[in-house]
């Protein structure tokens, strides 16, 4: 797959590049922080929760199965909604969805502060879900926008990468710290003022993005939603030994997928883009942004209960037992993005899936084996490589792919598998590590080794348009 060169790549007609003069270079690199913050925020927010598990459990009086919902219900909406945000950005402007995205986010980060109970923390967890599911699909469409040049557009994505990234390095730490000083209320605190920093550096014309006539399938959307939560549900249910439940919820998740592909086949305005899909190396890439979001959300959800179970660790102390993990994905994804604008994105791919699969092993060994929690360092650290050359290059590769008018949509597609990974790698995991933490590592290291061995065979096909110019020579 490789990243296609021509201006119109981005998703909107071409606009003519911007000046180089140090003004121009400044209102950009501020305009790139500002989404990158954006990003960071909706990171953090799946991050920093992971620590507070046990306090959350017992303040609320809540199960394992609750647990889970705490964080799929973020994730179960960002994912469902991700492809009608994706779709929303082209029809109505990026910028625009954007900074409504961020504002709604700052807003219920504020409420569940203060929520009441678990059923109301669900609630605006979900509502939060919905405002980070409208931040990234445009705030990839934007960098498009900043950046009309194919190579200037993998570094910017890397820097992107690099700062968001900075989000997973940060929560477990921040939220231990406010976890131990203020208990689990506390770990919300922390989008505000990066919400508003983030609204205030991308008050700019240089990102405003045109709107578009495509129209918008919402009854297919709807259903997407509907199938993905019944999903969910299902499989949370199964791993809770609820068998009436799952049953219940496999049925109407059948009911739902089936109502989107009688809608989708019809449809003038399809959910899934077609011309993007037609690529094998475009699927395998999506399966392998799957994997990654398996990988990473299942063993934050994990990791921690055993650590704090089994070695009886404190919430900072079980930040910083994840300070391996967290620091490649600051520091790595510069470097990847070097790499893709010379060579293309398959290399750090696969190299990423490989790292991911040794790691998922190397977590699996001390949770069978005990002894000291130390030794789960050399898996973090792998792990942390591996994700911090998938996640860069997958963007690049996927937004540079889009077809006219269709970045926003790209986006949110990349993203929404992505997040769909997560939703069952927490799901799953969650349910596998009931009888054995191990395993559900082991589980995690078999999904990214299949992920890898599907991307290394698909057919190095440029996709819906001719692959050309610098950085299609390494697909």
């Amino acid at each position: 797959m490789a990243v296609v060169e021509p201006p119109a790549s981005t998703g909107y007609s071409a606009p003519k590049a911007p000046k180089t003069t140090t003004s121009a270079k400044a209102r950009r690199a501020r305009a790139l922080t500002g989404i990158s913050l954006g990003y960071f925020m909706v990171l953090l927010d799946t991050t920093v929760l992971s620590v507070a598990e046990p306090d959350l459990a017992s303040s609320l009086g809540t199960s394992t199965a609750g647990l889970q919902w705490a964080v799929t219900g973020y994730t179960v909406a960002f994912a469902a909604l991700l492809l009608s945000a994706g779709a929303a950005a082209d029809r109505f402007g990026a910028d625009r969805l954007f900074r409504c995205g961020v504002t709604v986010f700052v807003l219920a980060s504020l409420l569940s502060s203060v929520a009441p109970g678990l059923t109301a923390l669900l609630l605006l967890r979900a509502l939060s879900g919905a405002a980070a599911a409208a931040c990234v699909p445009a705030s990839l469409a934007m960098i498009g926008r900043l950046y009309p040049e194919p190579a200037a557009r993998a570094r910017a994505i890397s820097v992107w990468a690099a700062v968001s990234g900075a989000a997973v390095a940060a929560g477990p730490l921040a939220g231990g710290a406010l976890v131990g000083a203020a208990g689990w209320r506390a770990v919300f605190w922390a989008n505000v003022p990066v919400g508003l920093v983030a609204l205030a550096l991308t008050r700019t014309r240089s990102v405003a993005c045109p709107r578009g006539d495509r129209p918008i399938d919402w009854p297919a959307q709807a259903a997407a939603a509907v199938a993905l939560a019944l999903l969910t549900d299902a499989l949370i249910a199964a791993g809770a030994r609820d068998v009436g439940h799952a049953v219940w919820s496999s049925a109407g998740f059948l009911l739902a997928a089936l109502a989107f592909l009688v809608r989708e086949r019809g449809s003038r305005s399809p959910v899934l883009n077609r011309d993007l899909l037609r690529s094998a190396r475009v699927r395998a890439g999506l399966l392998a942004a799957a994997a990654v979001g398996f990988a990473l959300a299942g063993a934050l959800f994990v990791l921690p209960l055993l650590l704090q179970r089994q070695w009886h660790l404190s919430p900072l102390e079980t930040g910083l037992v994840f300070l391996p993990l967290t620091v490649p994905f600051a520091a790595n994804p510069p470097l990847t993005g070097r790499i893709v604008a010379r060579k293309g994105p398959r290399l750090p791919v696969l190299t990423g899936l490989s790292l991911l699969t040794a790691g998922g092993a190397a977590l699996a060994g001390p949770a069978f084996a005990g002894g000291s929690f130390l030794l789960l360092a050399p898996g973090l650290l792998l792990t942390g490589f591996g994700i911090s050359f998938v996640l860069p290059a997958l963007a690049a590769a996927v937004v540079g792919a889009a077809p006219e008018g269709t970045a926003g949509a790209a986006g949110g597609l990349l993203n929404a598998v992505r997040q769909v990974g997560a939703t069952l790698g927490v799901a799953l995991m969650g349910a596998v590590a009931a009888g054995h933490t191990g395993w559900s590592l082991l589980l995690s290291a078999g999904v990214c080794g299949l992920a890898g061995l599907v991307f290394a065979w698909a057919r190095p096909g440029a996709g819906p348009r001719a692959a050309r110019g610098r950085g299609s020579q390494g697909s």
